[in-house]
């Protein structure tokens, strides 16, 4: 059921109902401007991830500054960017089921759409879907470059089934989806250099097979917020995925760089506001941000500007602060800002973002693609 929004524009923060999903829009935009910058020399583009912020707005914004497209992982994520007018998705993951795939197709009659395959029985029924339909879709070959999740193995497997793809009358050859994701949470910038060289060496050779058996690689496609910079300078790789640096969270913020310092390269913009609803005894206080409020699969929250408090534990609906007791307690009532552990699943959980600047609420954006899971 869609919610009411928590907000209305002009409201001071404060006011906000909570638990509410907060962007930070001086963040926010920075966060934005410096991607589109440090990019702008390499020559590679940004087809940002829309699984992260799951928002045609923000989607918008993002190619404002350059970016050449988005990339989702759901056939629902693409009609709500689809519908929101983007002109440019790519299913950044493969699509199984005859019902996802006609809408898949379908979606090519209003917008360029284009999926992922690592099993020929996947690019026969992607050609059988297009052909209903009476689109074309192009198809991107996923390799494993190291994750140890989709893909097929880089070099002849990969060529053999683009050959199968180019050869396909209602698909195009779209290039190769090459994203190792197990890297970009590496703490040491030795530990994500490693893994991406691997990567790099793998599609390097897998793009140059490619080339000899008369296959061009429109899209090389992968990188993200962790390690973005390392493909965008490789020289193999067109397009970086990146989804998070839109918002950054506390599990990202715990990259290091090479003093061993954590990477400042983008600022945390996406939070959870909470209100405290209990102070029952010295050095605890509960939350009304808990389980339904935040993902914790990768930490729990931090309490922004707040290092003295711990956000100690959750449950569905109470987030637990513990505190020395002889600290300045939080007050009954009292608001606090919470930064995710991990961003995509927790914008999952809400409807609408509220867009923040100044103290006050400047906008309401709908949260689209929320629940997108089909």
């Amino acid at each position: 059921m869609l919610q009411p929004p928590p907000a209305r524009p002009g409201m001071r923060e404060d006011e906000v109902d909570t638990p509410a999903l907060l962007i930070d829009l001086d963040a926010f935009e920075a966060n934005l401007d410096t991607m589109a910058g440090l990019l702008a020399d390499t020559g590679v583009k940004l087809r940002a991830h829309a699984k992260t912020h799951k928002s045609p707005v923000i989607a918008h914004l993002q190619m404002a500054r350059g970016a050449v497209g988005q990339c989702v992982q759901k056939v629902a994520e693409a009609e709500a960017l689809a519908w929101g007018g983007v002109p440019d998705i790519l299913v950044s993951n493969e699509v199984v089921g005859a019902a996802k795939l006609a809408r898949l197709a379908a979606l090519a009659r209003i917008t360029r759409i284009a999926v992922c395959a690592d099993d020929a029985a996947q690019v026969r029924a992607i050609e059988s879907a297009a052909a209903e339909a009476g689109t074309r879709l192009a198809v991107l070959v996923e390799i494993d470059i190291g994750a140890g999740r989709c893909g097929v193995p880089p070099g002849p497997d990969a060529v053999a089934l683009a050959k199968m793809i180019a050869d396909s009358r209602h698909l195009t050859f779209g290039g190769l989806q090459a994203y190792q994701g197990s890297a970009q949470h590496k703490r040491t910038p030795a530990e994500r250099q490693a893994l991406i060289a691997a990567a790099v060496e793998g599609t390097r050779r897998t793009v140059e097979q490619l080339r000899q058996q008369g296959l061009e690689c429109p899209i090389v496609g992968g990188g993200g917020t962790g390690t973005f910079a390392l493909e965008a300078g490789s020289g193999v790789y067109t397009e970086i995925q990146a989804g998070s640096y839109v918002f950054m969270d506390a599990d990202y913020a715990r990259n290091l760089d090479a003093a061993g310092a954590p990477v400042a390269t983008f600022r945390h913009a996406l939070f959870v506001l909470s209100t405290v609803m209990s102070a029952p005894r010295p050095g605890i206080a509960v939350l009304d941000a808990g389980l339904k409020a935040l993902a914790v699969d990768s930490g729990l929250p931090l309490v922004w500007q707040r290092p003295e408090i711990t956000y100690a534990g959750a449950s569905d609906e109470h987030g637990k602060l513990t505190f020395a007791p002889d600290r300045t307690a939080p007050k009954l009532g009292e608001k606090l800002r919470l930064v995710p552990g991990h961003c995509d699943p927790t914008v999952d959980r809400y409807d609408w973002y509220v867009g923040i600047r100044g103290g006050r609420v400047e906008c309401l954006w709908p949260i689209a693609a929320k629940g997108g899971m089909s």
